[in-house]
């Protein structure tokens, strides 16, 4: 749930926003279900009347740059941000509706990555990844950052370097880590 304004969700420990479920998205907004869901991205938010116009369920397999095999799972929530809906944005009890009918035709895994589709109808569609859903005044707000790519070999490299680094910190005899 959300806990106050400009408040992350208190029943969700933080993570790296491109880890935001579908399944965080709705368990973060059941207790809101009145409330305006405004997306923002490019530093502003959606139109009030914007649309869900598809949401996808994917599984991928491929190979990475050093041909390590890769598989995921991947839901698109795609965008029309429009003004053509009222004065007033999508409650994110609409919002939920709409991809509990989804998951009554397709399977949503609900700890897929989520990505967002964002059009306005003209520029090309931008993909995004979420961020953790925050009481502003009387709205929900979702913030969107651009998807970025990543080396995965590069990725888990980093991790290893960053674990080692850490368990360097600790003590020979197991005491507790110092860091």
């Amino acid at each position: 749930m959300l806990s106050s304004d400009n408040r992350k969700i208190d029943s969700v420990p933080p993570m790296d926003p491109s880890d935001l479920t579908i399944g965080d998205l709705l368990v973060a907004l059941a207790d809101h279900k009145d409330r305006p869901l405004v997306f923002r991205y490019d530093g502003r938010p959606v139109k009030p009347g914007y649309h869900v116009t598809e949401v996808k369920a994917g599984q991928f397999s491929a190979l990475d740059c050093e041909a390590n095999p890769e598989s995921w799972s991947e839901i698109f929530v795609q965008l029309w941000d429009v003004d053509e809906g009222g004065p007033v944005h999508m409650p994110a009890g609409k919002f939920a509706a709409i991809i509990r009918k989804v998951a009554d035709h397709v399977a949503l895994d609900q700890t897929a990555k989520l990505t967002f589709e964002v059009s306005d109808g003209m520029r090309p569609i931008e993909l995004h990844r979420a961020a953790q859903p925050s009481l502003v005044g009387g709205t929900v707000e979702v913030e969107l950052s651009p998807r970025p790519s990543s080396c995965k070999p590069r990725d888990r490299w980093l991790e290893e370097q960053k674990a080692a680094s850490n368990a360097s910190r600790c003590s020979p005899a197991g005491e507790a880590c110092c860091s």
